[in-house]
């Protein structure tokens, strides 16, 4: 292969909500590019395949975790798994993209080549030996977590005789029926799971170290589904996407200034769900409103699942397993047939893709982040990381509209690599890449690139400055574009061949 050629000129890892939106975009912007999407698993929709477990919905509306390009129609905001699958497919099949995606494909290692300015793609299909494929971009749309291996808090779970199970991998032969089941955890899938699994279990309780803020509105955005009857289809979901977005930014700037107001509003609306049931303890976590996520609750059916005794809230530690339950610190057993572990995710950097540079690994904790999308000093490279404090789409369409405009630019220039350039001597100051405290962050901050105070070398929490910002020019002194030494080489070369070839 001759030193210019790549086989795909963007390879996107990953057929989710970024990956797909990736190549929709490229569609729209980039239409002389071209693309291939690897997907390890066998069906696209990333997350909303993977998680099975009862009750699985989005904790963001769809006006928001959908696409600024594909109105979101069904008349619930907050949906479950299968509605969003089946907009993703609609998306799927809309576009023809199905064949540009490659199922079962699990991609290993990714080498660039400074001097031939390409990536070298490992990949394996199945159980198949492994290939290469080279690509001048590479895009990663794999997520943040890690696939095949949630959080272990190390729980000694071998005396107990039911059944564990943990949500990542929900068993399809589930029969909770009938059953006592505790689930641990007090995060977004706990909240979930314990009012559908409570419509048939014996009882569910939701066993919690400490509280979660928690919010209730309804499942079914009236304004958003009136607009979507008086205007055009498009024109209505951009009013209610932006209206949306300001909510949602307003609620949390207004949490980290007056957090106090903020609680109570959490408060009174949980009490007005519950009623007498209400305890103020078992809803008040060690930390203001929005310094962890908020846990969405549509249509209070949490709430109304422990109003109605079919479920409860235990807060308390665990000291052990038996055989019958679990046993807490204050001497209680919680007796149960079912233990969920609902106790979080790991994180994964890069859908755990072993980079490299010339065969230089790669360690992103090195690198610091430019503009939410690209490393510093790492060429023709970006990543998908969502925001914790609004959907996780409204990045990945940054994202993807930034990366189609530097292929763009690039196409002007004649470029072959895109860098942003940071000198060894940079004088930045480092802030956590994530301003909140969730255990699951925490935990992965050793393996996170490095954020700034200062743009654009940083992972930001504010979609509309962010907004702002990337619509500026992609030409701003620091993206520098160019051919690499090779490629110019190589070009001389064949030049001052065709020039000798033309004269005799």
């Amino acid at each position: 292969m001759a030193s210019g050629d790549v086989d795909v000129d963007v390879l996107i890892v990953g057929a989710g909500l970024s990956g797909i939106g990736m190549a929709a975009h490229m569609q729209d912007k980039c239409p002389g590019r071209s693309f291939a999407i690897v997907e390890r698993r066998a069906e696209i929709g990333g997350t909303w395949d993977l998680f099975r477990y009862p009750g699985v919905r989005s904790d963001s509306d769809m006006h928001t975790l959908g696409y600024e390009f594909a109105p979101w129609r069904h008349e619930k905001s907050i949906a479950d798994g299968d509605a969003i699958l089946e907009y993703l497919h609609r998306i799927v099949a809309e576009r023809d993209l199905a064949r540009h995606i490659r199922f079962n494909t699990t991609v290993i290692r990714a080498d660039w080549s400074h001097a031939n300015a390409r990536w070298t793609v490992d990949i394996k299909d199945g159980d198949g030996p492994a290939r290469q494929v080279t690509a001048r971009w590479l895009y990663l749309g794999a997520g943040y977590y890690d696939y095949d291996t949630p959080y272990d808090p190390g729980f000694d779970l071998s005396a107990f005789r039911g059944r564990v199970v943990h949500p990542q991998f929900w068993p399809a032969d589930l029969d909770y029926t009938g059953k006592r089941v505790v689930v641990i955890g007090s995060g977004a899938t706990a909240v979930t799971i314990v009012p559908a699994m409570a419509r048939d279990a014996a009882h569910v309780t939701m066993l919690q170290r400490t509280p979660t803020w928690m919010f209730g509105r309804p499942a079914k955005d009236r304004l958003a589904n009136l607009l979507r009857r008086i205007l055009p289809e498009r024109l209505a979901y951009r009013l209610t996407r932006w209206k949306n977005i300001v909510m949602q930014d307003l609620g949390f700037k207004r949490a980290r200034t007056r957090p106090d107001k903020v609680a109570k509003l959490m408060h009174d609306r949980i009490a007005r769900a519950l009623g007498p049931q209400f305890d103020r303890a078992a809803f008040t976590p060690p930390y203001n409103p929005w310094e962890q996520r908020v846990c969405l609750v549509p249509d209070d059916d949490f709430f109304a699942a422990i109003r109605d005794g079919r479920a409860s809230i235990v807060t308390d530690t665990i000291a052990g397993f038996e055989a019958e339950g679990v046993r807490l610190a204050s001497g209680t057993l919680l007796p149960a047939d079912i233990i969920v572990t609902a106790t979080g995710l790991s994180l994964a950097v890069a859908g755990k893709i072993a980079i490299s540079l010339d065969g230089e690994p790669v360690t992103f904790s090195d690198h610091f982040y430019y503009k939410g999308c690209m490393f510093s000093n790492v060429p023709n490279l970006a990543v998908v990381f969502g925001y914790l404090n609004a959907s996780w789409t409204l990045r990945a369409d940054l994202n993807a509209d930034f990366v189609c405009r530097v292929l763009n630019t690039m196409a002007e220039k004649g470029a072959l690599v895109a860098v942003p350039r940071l000198p060894a001597e940079h004088g930045l100051t480092v802030e956590n890449v994530f301003d909140f405290s969730s255990g699951y962050l925490q935990r992965a901050l050793h393996l996170m690139p490095q954020s700034a105070k200062t743009w654009p070398w940083r992972l930001s929490q504010d979609y509309r400055r962010d907004r702002r910002m990337m619509q500026q020019p992609v030409e701003d002194g620091i993206l520098d574009f160019g051919r690499s030494p090779g490629q110019a080489l190589s070009d001389a070369r064949a030049g001052a061949d065709r020039a000798e070839a033309a004269a005799a």
